[in-house]
């Protein structure tokens, strides 16, 4: 046991060397070009892991590694739940039928259609499919993390999701205002916003596409984002149901009786988001929030560090170029399809 009297001081080194590592990784997304380039911390956080992992990783205790394993799993959960904390029921409100209808529609299609073609067409497994789906459809790296316990996937497969999420999200992170300026859009800086809010894969690189616009477009942005980060809490009550049941099919093959076991996490975050909805017109507790959401960002970037940690780069080879192709077709499909449903919505609801 992990935290057993005798293996607790090794589990709680493991867990201090994860952190130290996840101070650097912050310190790191400071630095002038890497901020302005919306490079997140947790995706330097898995680069620094991944680096540790497949150069230094024999020089360390073998006796640490459940404390790593600990960051990447159980305090993952934990981040997620307080990720909550990020969105309110009432942003989804104010940003109006329009957002909402281009956030569901966006994350369902995207997330079906990374799932199928991974399956079906490139003949990848269920597991890195689903996770680069989650990824590209919901909101990057984090919804990676979201997504792997609900799998119980290798960690080398979510390491693979969360690179495509950086290729093609920092790709749209300048495409987009880009097309924007030469008028190619055919859109208002209001709509621009929806659209990059829900299309656009992380959410620093919805910040960066929406504020390099401004006004409306940054608001919208940043509100559709967080509308779309909300869903995932239903996506992973779904997804753990749907995966239960095809191991139920299995196991009932064999004779044995298997229990649908729901992502409580997930429901956790729901619960929290509705917390923080009824605190939002408390300005005395705000600072508080701002706190836990900085705790929050070190707790995720904890866990994708050991994540990164847990990956070599051989296990990553050998996902071959599969996983980038489905990824750049879902980058296409959120870009174009994402354009038309942003116009139709906007139409019928208005920005």
């Amino acid at each position: 046991m992990a935290f057993s009297k005798e293996n607790i001081r090794y589990t709680l080194n493991g867990i201090l060397f994860v952190a130290l590592f996840t101070i650097a990784a912050i310190q790191i997304s400071e630095i002038g070009f890497i901020k302005k380039l919306a490079i997140s911390p947790l995706i330097i956080g898995i680069v620094i892991g991944m680096f540790y992992a497949n150069t230094l990783r024999s020089h360390i205790p073998k006796e640490w590694v459940p404390g790593i394993i600990f960051s990447s799993k159980q305090l993952l959960r934990f981040a997620i739940i307080l990720y909550g904390f990020r969105i309110t029921y009432q942003q989804i409100v104010e940003v109006g039928m329009a957002g909402l209808i281009v956030s569901a529609l966006m994350l369902s299609t995207t997330f079906v259609l990374g799932w199928w073609l991974g399956v079906k067409v490139f003949k990848m497994d269920r597991d890195t499919s689903v996770l680069c789906a989650s990824g590209s459809s919901v909101c990057g790296a984090a919804a990676v993390l979201a997504t792997e316990p609900v799998l119980k996937a290798e960690p080398y497969k979510s390491a693979v999701a969360v690179g495509t999420v950086v290729l093609f999200g920092t790709i749209a992170m300048f495409t987009y205002p880009a097309l924007f300026k030469s008028g190619l859009l055919d859109m208002d800086a209001a709509t621009y916003g929806i659209y990059v809010g829900g299309t656009v894969h992380e959410v620093a690189q919805v910040v960066a596409a929406g504020g390099a616009i401004g006004g409306a477009a940054a608001d919208n942005a940043v509100i559709v984002k967080m509308t779309r980060v909300m869903m995932i809490a239903p996506l992973l009550i779904v997804l753990g149901i749907v995966v239960a049941k095809s191991l139920k099919s299995e196991s009932d093959a064999d004779g044995k009786k298997l229990k649908i076991t729901i992502p409580w996490f997930a429901v956790w975050f729901i619960v929290v988001a509705g917390i923080n909805s009824m605190l939002a017109g408390f300005e005395s507790i705000q600072p508080l929030i701002k706190e836990i959401n900085a705790l929050d960002t070190f707790l995720l970037t904890m866990a994708m560090t050991a994540l990164g940690m847990e990956t070599s780069v051989q296990k990553f080879k050998q996902a071959g170029l599969k996983p980038v192709l489905l990824a750049l077709i879902m980058a296409i499909w959120l870009m174009v399809g994402g354009y038309f449903v942003t116009k139709w919505a906007v139409a019928l609801f208005g920005a």
